[in-house]
C-alpha cells in the first residue's frame, strides 16, 4: 500500500516509528525527509550497472536489479533493524515510489511489519518543500534581529530562545556564518538546506513572533528561498548596536578558531582583494600576521562590514521596532538584552 503527502506538515505527522530512504547513498547524501535513515536497496555503484544493463535489456536489469535488492535488504535486516519488534511500523520512499520502494516493502510486508510506501516517493517531499518554500507566502510573523558585525546576533539569538523565544537559526541549519570568514565545515546541499528549513519552520507556531538574524540572500554558498527571503524582507526589525572596540574584543573571541589558522585567516583575506584593493588587504594581513587580532577585527568592520551593512539596510528601508545597546558586550549584558528582547517578543 502506498500513502500520499501534500504537505511538509502532513510528512511530519505522520504516524510512523521509522522513516526509511532506499535511495542510493549520494541520493540521500544531497538531501532527504528530515529525521529519516538510509538503508540502500542498491548501493551507487550497483544502481549504475542497472541503469547500463537496463539499456541493453530491461528484463535483464530487472531480473540483476531483484537480486541485488534482495540481498541488500537481507543485509539490513540482519543488520540495523534486527532488533525491530513485530509492532514496529515503518514508511518506506524511493526517488518516485517506485520498484525499489515497493520491493523493499514487499520483503518486510512478509515479515509481518506494518509497512507503508510514500506515493511519489522523494519528489513528493521535494514538491511539498517547494510548495512551502517558493510557491506561496509564509504564515509566520517574522521579526528580524538586525545589527553590525559583531553585535553578537547568534548568540542572542540562541539566549532567547533559552528563555522559550520562537527563533530560527538559519546560520545553524546552514552550517555557515553568514560572512567570508563564516565558514563552520561542509555546508549542505541547497535541497538539503531547504528541506531542514521547511522542517523547522513547520515546527513553528505562526500566531506567535517568528525571531530570525537579518542576514544576506545567501548564507555562505547556499540561496535563501525565495518565500523566506520576501518575508525577511518585510519584516520589522528589532536593532543591536554596541561600540566598535567592544565588538572587536567580542569577534576577536568568537572567532578564535579562524585565527589560529594563519594560512586560513590569509586565505579568507584575500577573498577581500576584489572589493577592498591590495593595499588595504595586505595591511590587514600584517595585522594578522602580528596577531594584532582585536585590531584587525576593528578595522574589518569599520572599512569593510559596517558601510556593507548601512547600504543593505538603505535598500530595504526596514522598520525598526526597538533598540537594544549591549554596553560592553559582556556575558551579563547579553543576557539582559536577550531578557528584555524575549519580554518584547512576547508582547507582540
Amino acid at each position: 500500500m502506498s500513502i500520499a503527502f501534500a504537505t511538509v506538515q502532513q510528512f511530519l505527522d505522520a504516524p510512523f516509528d521509522t522513516v526509511i530512504d532506499v535511495r542510493a547513498p549520494s541520493e540521500f547524501a544531497e538531501d532527504h525527509v528530515p529525521g529519516a535513515i538510509n538503508l540502500p536497496v542498491l548501493s551507487d555503484v550497483e544502481r549504475a550497472e542497472v541503469g547500463t544493463v537496463y539499456k541493453q535489456s530491461p528484463f535483464l536489469a530487472r531480473k540483476l536489479g531483484a537480486a541485488l535488492v534482495a540481498r541488500n535488504a537481507a543485509d539490513h535486516i540482519e543488520g540495523p533493524l534486527a532488533d525491530k519488534e513485530g509492532g514496529w511500523q515503518p514508511l518506506v520512499y524511493c526517488w518516485r515510489g517506485g520498484q525499489r520502494s515497493n520491493s523493499f516493502a514487499i520483503i518486510l510486508r512478509q515479515i509481518g511489519w506494518r509497512v507503508e510506501v510514500v506515493e511519489g516517493g522523494y519528489k513528493s517531499w521535494r514538491k511539498a518543500v517547494i510548495g512551502m518554500l517558493y510557491d506561496a507566502p509564509l504564515p509566520h510573523r517574522f521579526v528580524l534581529i538586525d545589527g553590525n558585525t559583531g553585535t553578537a546576533k547568534t548568540d542572542l539569538l540562541q539566549r532567547v530562545a533559552a528563555r522559550g523565544g520562537q527563533v530560527l537559526d538559519l546560520e545553524g541549519i546552514a552550517n555557515h556564518r553568514g560572512s567570508i570568514f563564516g565558514g563552520m565545515g561542509d555546508q549542505p546541499a541547497q535541497k538539503g538546506f531547504e528541506s531542514r528549513l521547511a522542517a523547522a519552520l513547520a515546527r513553528l507556531d505562526p500566531a506567535r513572533p517568528l525571531l530570525v538574524e537579518a542576514e544576506s540572500s545567501r548564507i555562505g554558498e547556499l540561496s535563501v528561498p525565495p518565500a523566506l527571503w520576501a518575508a525577511m524582507c518585510a519584516a520589522p526589525r528589532i536593532e543591536v548596536s554596541a561600540q566598535l572596540s567592544a565588538r572587536a574584543r567580542y569577534l576577536a573571541e568568537a572567532y578564535a578558531d579562524l585565527v589560529e589558522d594563519a594560512e586560513l585567516m590569509a586565505a579568507r583575506l584575500d577573498q577581500l582583494v576584489p572589493l577592498q584593493g591590495h593595499a588595504r588587504v595586505d595591511a590587514w594581513r600584517e595585522m594578522a600576521a602580528r596577531g594584532d587580532v582585536v585590531e584587525l577585527a576593528a578595522a574589518l568592520m569599520a572599512q569593510h562590514y559596517d558601510p556593507r551593512y548601512e547600504k543593505a539596510r538603505a535598500r530595504h528601508a526596514p522598520e525598526m521596532l526597538a533598540h537594544v545597546d549591549l554596553g560592553d558586550m559582556s556575558v551579563a549584558a547579553r543576557e539582559d538584552a536577550a531578557a528584555g528582547i524575549t519580554r518584547f517578543m512576547e508582547q507582540l
